[in-house]
């Protein structure tokens, strides 16, 4: 098949990108408020502009937030005004379905939309405020208090938000955009023949064209693996980074009680190989997960060796960004990391049992007799665990591209990460330095929240736009149906 946009990846960023491609347009909403007086004013210019065709350097000069991406600060602060401070402030924006600017495109993704919601731990609380990871014109307030008898948090379960997301693609339409269940094996440029842009010929001495070639396989309910080709002028990379673990690369890391993600610790749990008899988990990594690790074993009262490589006070540290008032237990797991510093010494427990602490430690290797070598700068320690979780992030998984997209990177000699070495694109398009017609937003340009990743959506959307209308071709597709593409040919 063939179509204007291919979508990888069907988490909260590719359906966000789906809903603006499908004629969802946001305005200033009539009698709009906002706690930013400048920015309201320059909207208030063009009220009746959607903001696809506004400027958005413009719109964002002098906003700031808590993403380096500047048009992600602008969408959040008109869909959450002051959303950094849990108020519930109006959007400052309407949303008209206007089909007639729909652009053909497809998203694809390895299970159903929601992505990496669907694989992460069903009971525990987002880290991030329910209203934080809803979609434009869905409030997920609303649809959690309809689920729920008693909203006593404004958090939601991972559960919860993956269910959400997939309620959000069938109640807007888009269904017909998503196919499931497919994995990409190759994204290279279409070779250009007799036929045009978009037709694929593999003779020799054809030159490529501006169109991508799409392929890889889609599994059938009965397990079947159905090889497919899509040719798209634009291809837009929104594969988040949950796809492969982090590792320490040390001695005896593959050692069968070395976990990788929670959901083995999990397991462990399950199996009774961790209880609050058994030696202590040892813990590696000072992010978000590993702290949901610390309280998992910490409710089992199993005993915790936690190991990390910052100091408590170093300011990247994800638990000197956040509120105290909005997540108690995350500032719980923080308050036991900096007070064990001082007793590491001597092994004494201090204030919360069973729990030790090494700040400014790494592992230096894992023995087959259950031993963990630490290292700090008081030298080297050796620890007896039970079992070891190393929770240091994840990569993404871009081996569908040449060199893993290793050239797409700020810089290309390193792996692409969210937060060492993103995709390299211009601020205001999401359009990638290196490839024209590839496009890269969430986690692999940096936005690693739901609240953030809204904004490369605009972009991208804003950025089809606007060279659609350059070309004069907006749109042969006013049939009134949203702009899909057939379905995967295979």
């Amino acid at each position: 098949s063939s179509c204007s946009v291919c979508v990888l990846g069907n988490g909260p960023s590719g359906i966000c990108l789906s809903y603006l491609l499908s004629g969802y347009t946001p305005y200033l909403a009539p009698g709009a408020t906002h706690p930013n007086p400048l920015l309201l004013r320059k909207l208030e210019e063009r009220p009746d502009v959607s903001l696809l065709e506004q400027d958005l350097e413009y719109l964002s000069e002098g906003l700031e937030g808590r993403s380096s991406n500047p048009v992600a600060v602008l969408f959040d602060t008109l869909l959450l005004p002051d959303g950094d401070f849990g108020r519930d402030y109006a959007s400052s924006l309407q949303w008209r379905r206007e089909r007639e600017r729909s652009v053909p495109h497809l998203v694809l993704g390895k299970g159903p939309p929601g992505g990496a919601w669907h694989a992460m731990e069903g009971s525990m609380l987002t880290v991030s405020l329910a209203n934080w990871m809803e979609l434009p014109g869905l409030k997920l307030k609303d649809w959690v208090r309809d689920k729920r008898r008693n909203l006593r948090i404004d958090r939601a379960t991972p559960a919860e938000i993956a269910s959400y997301y997939q309620h959000f693609v069938s109640e807007t339409g888009l269904q017909s955009n998503f196919v499931s269940h497919t994995v990409v094996t190759s994204v290279r440029r279409a070779l250009r023949s007799e036929g045009g842009c978009g037709s694929v010929d593999q003779e020799h001495g054809e030159r490529p064209g501006t169109a991508w070639e799409v392929r890889g396989y889609q599994r059938s309910s009965g397990g079947l693996e159905l090889p497919f080709a899509v040719s798209a002028e634009n291809v837009v990379l929104a594969t988040g980074t949950h796809d492969e673990p982090a590792r320490l690369g040390v001695e005896g890391e593959d050692l069968p009680f070395i976990c990788h993600s929670f959901w083995e610790f999990e397991a462990a749990i399950a199996r009774g190989q961790v209880d609050q008899h058994s030696d202590p988990v040892l813990i590696v990594g000072a992010g978000l997960t590993a702290a949901d690790g610390v309280l998992t074993a910490h409710h089992l009262n199993t005993p915790v060796y936690h190991a990390f490589r910052r100091a408590v006070t170093d300011p990247a540290l994800i638990f000197n960004q956040l509120p105290k008032v909005l997540y108690p237990e995350y500032h719980k797991v923080h308050q036991m990391m900096q007070q064990q510093q001082q007793e590491v010494g001597g092994g004494f427990m201090g204030s919360y049992p069973g729990y030790v602490s090494y700040p400014k430690h790494r592992v230096v290797a894992f023995k087959p007799d259950h031993k963990c070598v630490l290292e700090g700068a008081g030298g080297r320690l050796v620890l007896k665990i039970s079992i070891a979780l190393v929770l240091i992030g994840a990569h993404p998984n871009l081996s569908f591209l040449q060199d893993s997209g290793r050239y797409l990177g700020i810089d290309p000699q390193q792996p692409i990460s969210c937060r060492g070495n993103p995709v390299d694109v211009h601020p205001f398009t999401y359009e990638s330095l290196q490839e024209p017609g590839l496009f890269a937003m969430g986690p692999l340009v940096g936005d690693n929240f739901v609240r953030f990743l809204k904004g490369g959506a605009l972009s991208i959307a804003s950025a089809l736009s606007k060279r659609r209308s350059k070309e004069g071709v907006l749109s042969e597709n006013s049939s009134g149906e949203a702009g899909s593409c057939s379905s995967l040919d295979t």
